[in-house]
């Protein structure tokens, strides 16, 4: 198996790379490559924003390790991973009204402090203190995939001026670096965790350094934007929900996201109890990992340089994931061979990659279907079902049946993916009607103006 894992890295390392020069020289036509005002802005996002990645990551391989090695059994370990779910979902869904509000590049500082906090209490082997910090983790984490991104589309928009077409660029360029930070991570985790014998809270001791930098950086760097200041707290909250629900787009486009991120964040606890033999390197899997979403963000710009709507991408992301699940509702059963744990990595990689294909796309479609002024809202509300279902799954392993054959868990999964193909069928047909009545409005209206001029 740890073989088969290193020699995986490296095929797959060889395939990111030959993607992204392709991808790369489709990019190039839309951005002019001359243009060094976009270019300098990306890179003020990119240096606060990868640090903040950096951080993140430095804590994703030893996490349940770290639990198993302060001796928690693995229902006390599901515990303490709903403690975050459900912290998102009760205190992280405040945070994109504070950020719309109090200012996102405020909440951006605030992610730094309570996610260096978070990474703290994992020194300590007490039950409760790892506790507290995952529920800290879930405010972070909330902070982290609404606020930097509603802070970023509004200066790329509103501040700039620059065309919308190249926010698909830019997200396609994170996910393809997130990968490369992932795997750099995953590498210094490793190094420091097994190979100099620091055991599983080194990693987190790490990840101080990146996530102190990127508040430095973000009170030094960052100018401050806001979503709608009109309402107070509690109507902001409410206001975002309203827009979720009168809005068919949003809905749907909610409802997938909720969906396809449900199975990944109930694959993240998954993977090691399913691929973990004893001997297994944990980091170089999941620099596998990681490599996947490289591959899956060249991938998103290959096709939609060939003509693919990110909306179409998205939906071919949910297939490649449902294919992915139903492998493992055969290979991950009590017992497993081998063979089937070598097949269960293989379906873990195509997830990956489908990941990978994921966030460009969704980040895109939430960039035109989702409202300037309650941006950061409206996203974490969204986040809002995915939390309650993968807190759900997670609290089922407590059942013994369901602990001992993860296949159910898989099924689920399985059911969620497919659940999600539909609605993005769906969302494709609604978000095509909106985009063709728009745009048969603005060529009435140019044809108003050319009668005009004839006049």
């Amino acid at each position: 198996m740890e073989l088969i894992i290193y020699g995986t890295f490296l095929v797959l390392s060889l395939v990111a790379y030959a993607a992204r020069q392709v991808a790369n020289k489709g990019d190039e036509k839309k951005v002019s490559i001359s243009n060094i005002n976009f270019k300098s802005f990306q890179k003020s996002f990119f240096l606060v924003y990868f640090l903040a990645l950096l951080g993140d990551w430095l804590q994703g391989p030893y996490v349940y390790k770290l639990y198993a090695f302060y001796g928690f059994k693995e229902s006390e370990i599901a515990v303490l991973y709903v403690a975050g779910f459900a912290s998102s979902v009760v205190f992280g869904t405040c945070t994109g009204p504070l950020a719309d509000l109090w200012g996102r590049r405020k909440m951006a500082i605030a992610f730094s402090v309570i996610y260096t906090f978070c990474c703290l209490t994992k020194m300590s082997p007490n039950f409760w203190w790892l506790f507290i910090g995952r529920v800290f983790g879930g405010v972070a984490t909330s902070m982290l995939f609404s606020t930097f991104e509603s802070w970023y589309v509004y200066e790329h928009s509103e501040r700039h001026g620059f065309p919308s077409e190249w926010i698909g660029i830019t997200f396609s360029i994170t996910t393809f670096w997130n990968g490369m930070i992932a795997i750099f991570a995953g590498i210094i985790s490793n190094v420091t965790a097994e190979t100099l014998g620091f055991g599983p809270v080194a990693p987190f001791v790490v990840a101080l350094l990146p996530l102190v930098v990127c508040g430095v950086l973000v009170v030094n760097t960052w100018e401050e934007n806001y979503g709608d200041r009109k309402s107070n707290f509690s109507g902001s909250c409410w206001e975002g929900l309203k827009i979720i629900f009168s809005d068919e787009q949003v809905l749907l486009l909610g409802s997938v996201q909720s969906l396809l991120e449900s199975c990944m964040y109930i694959f993240v606890f998954l993977w090691t109890p399913v691929l973990d033999t004893g001997t297994t390197p944990l980091g170089m899997v999941f620099s596998c990992f990681m490599v996947c979403i490289m591959v899956g963000s060249a991938l998103f710009s290959i096709m939609a340089n060939r003509g693919y709507t990110e909306a179409n991408i998205l939906k071919h992301c949910l297939i490649m994931i449902s294919v992915s699940m139903a492998i493992c509702c055969y290979t991950a059963r009590p017992g497993a061979t081998n063979i089937d744990t070598v097949i269960s990595f293989l379906a873990f990689l195509v997830l990956e990659v489908a990941i990978g294909m994921y966030f460009p796309a969704i980040s895109y479609l939430r960039s035109q279907v989702i409202p300037e002024s309650h941006r950061a809202n409206v996203m974490n509300w969204f986040r809002v079902p995915m939390n309650v279902i993968t807190c759900g799954a997670l609290l089922c392993l407590h059942v013994e049946t369901i602990s001992n054959d993860k296949r159910i868990v898989f099924g689920a999964c399985l059911v969620l993916s497919l659940l999600g193909t539909f609605l993005c069928n769906r969302f494709i047909l609604a978000f095509r009607d909106e985009n063709a009545s728009k745009k048969g409005g603005i060529d009435i209206e140019n044809d108003v103006k050319s009668g005009k001029k004839l006049q």
